[in-house]
């Protein structure tokens, strides 16, 4: 079993993910660019990191939950190979494109590390409860040694692949879940114009062939189905923004091999419009309003 884990990006998700790490016992030094973050992280019961450099000293693993590519090729490069102990298991969790994925392993691999890209599904809601979905791509090897620290972190840990299949799985699953959204939230706009009534027509449909997770389990009306952010006003859960940042990876990848994804470029589209009126940070379930012409 690891015992020390640097952890490094404290956001939305991180934030719970490293308490979670905590709450298994483990010793996480945290470090994260925002002061807020790491007073977060310090009352979890983490130890407060001055760089990323300090964080990575000495640790058995380094999880890292940044924001894009680009910054998690920069911290690997500039930072963590430089710094971190001999034989040290680094644990990639952001959402990043499979390219660069691959190219930071391959680096990891040269420098001599283990490394696995290790993305999450879930939410922010599951990273506090510690009931995330990992995909992982890396060796058997590295897969094996990375089990433990995220089990600590979720309830599935399900191995993909060699490097990048833990990305590829992520953006694939969530363009068709961006997908999936956007034509649940044209079946209950279009419901509610004909004249059916919301909750009857849930009823029908999510034990018809029309169900879905995102109907059954993020119903994107108010007072429809089981709780979720569309009963908060559209806050919390999975904003806009990280949908969108998605899909666009997804088209990205796609183009990159060939892949013909209509739906997919679809759903970025209007995810692409749905942001540009200001939306966001509102849960991606916002999209009804847009649909419904709100």
């Amino acid at each position: 079993m690891v015992g020390t884990v640097a952890f490094i990006g404290l956001g939305n998700m991180g934030g719970g993910m490293a308490a979670n790490l905590v709450k298994n016992g483990f010793a996480v030094r945290a470090f994260d660019l925002s002061q807020a973050a790491l007073a977060k992280a310090g009352e979890n019961g983490a130890t407060i990191a001055a760089t990323v450099e300090d964080a990575v000293a000495g640790a058995d693993a380094v999880v890292t939950m940044l924001p894009a590519g680009k910054h998690v090729e920069a911290v690997y490069n500039d930072a963590v190979f430089g710094a971190a102990s001999a034989g040290a298991l680094l644990l990639d969790c952001s959402t990043i494109d499979v390219a660069t994925a691959r190219r930071v392993s391959e680096a990891a691999g040269a420098a001599g590390f283990a490394m696995v890209d290790a993305p999450v599904s879930g939410g922010i809601a599951a990273a506090a409860a510690g009931s995330l979905t990992f995909m992982v791509g890396g060796s058997d090897e590295a897969f094996a040694r990375a089990q433990p620290i995220l089990s600590a972190m979720g309830k599935a840990v399900i191995h993909a692949g060699p490097a990048g299949t833990g990305q590829a799985a992520k953006i694939c699953n969530n363009m068709l879940l961006g997908a999936t959204m956007v034509a649940t939230c044209e079946a209950f706009a279009m419901a509610g114009k004909l004249g059916l009534d919301p909750q009857t027509f849930y009823d029908i449909s999510s034990v018809s062939s029309g169900q879905s997770w995102s109907m059954t389990s993020y119903c994107p009306l108010p007072g429809v189905g089981p709780q979720s952010p569309a009963d908060n006003d559209y806050q919390g859960g999975f904003a806009v923004a990280l949908m969108l940042k998605d899909l666009k990876l997804a088209s990205e990848a796609a183009a990159q091999v060939g892949a013909s994804v209509p739906m997919g470029n679809a759903a970025e589209a209007l995810y692409q419009m749905l942001a540009n009126r200001g939306e966001g940070q509102r849960d991606f379930s916002a999209m009804i309003r847009f649909l419904d012409g709100q």
